[in-house]
């Protein structure tokens, strides 16, 4: 090869580190750096979705809807950058739903700002719950806080708000946990019972991570997640 096309040692180094820090360990099954990147598996779907503002560069892999993660390499500002989940559309009315349980199990960074999330739609996206079991760093809930209440399993700081599209209920976990069950109509029923919503017709329940910052590229990994419904 003529010396002109040589790359330097200390650039051929860091093109290496930079490959390594966004490929999984291991080959995976689906792989996209595509912002809206999805997969199809299981009856779940599995998104990258980059939908903020300001984002910087995010890869997911999964080798099904329980195992995934992605790295993400987003700016110390403001505002969520992305949401990856995996998700199941349920399709039911609270009222009909016999069971509505979910458990997961993650590993995270400790730095950054970002939260492990349940977001559940519900009235074609009139209604948003999301369900916090960890956050990390500068983040926050939509709306203002309303009670502490323990249903679900868990005991949450509840908050209640808009995002000027549709109402936001907020389920913030009181201590942080990275694994874990949560029964969901449990939790729903509760918002129901406050006459906050109806008889909601429950559309797709999603669990990611909520990004809001991951400067210099961090990793975040679902071990395992599973939706039990009937």
């Amino acid at each position: 090869m003529p010396k002109s096309w040589r790359f330097p040692v200390a650039a051929v180094a860091v093109i290496a580190s930079l490959v390594a820090a966004i490929t999984p360990a291991h080959a995976a099954t689906f792989e996209s750096s595509d912002k809206w990147g999805t997969w199809n598996n299981g009856g779940y779907v599995v998104r990258n979705n980059v939908w903020g503002g300001g984002a910087g560069p995010q890869s997911i892999w999964a080798n099904s809807y329980s195992q995934w993660g992605v790295w993400a390499n987003h700016p110390n500002t403001g505002g969520v950058k992305s949401y990856p989940h995996a998700g199941k559309n349920i399709n039911k009315r609270l009222s009909s739903v016999g069971t509505l349980r979910s458990s997961f199990n993650v590993s995270r960074p400790n730095a950054g700002a970002y939260t492990a999330a349940y977001d559940i739609w519900a009235d074609n996206h009139r209604y948003e719950v999301m369900i916090w079991m960890n956050k990390q760093g500068a983040v926050g809930p939509i709306g203002g806080r309303q009670t502490t209440v323990s249903v679900g399993g868990h005991t949450w700081d509840v908050h209640k708000g808009t995002n000027g599209s549709n109402e936001v209920f907020s389920f913030v976990r009181t201590s942080n946990t990275n694994a874990g069950s949560v029964d969901i109509k449990a939790v729903m029923n509760w918002i129901r019972n406050r006459g906050w919503f109806g008889d909601v017709v429950i559309g797709e329940v999603q669990f990611g991570f909520e990004i809001t910052s991951s400067s210099g590229g961090l990793n975040f990994t679902s071990n395992s997640f599973s939706i039990d419904s009937w």
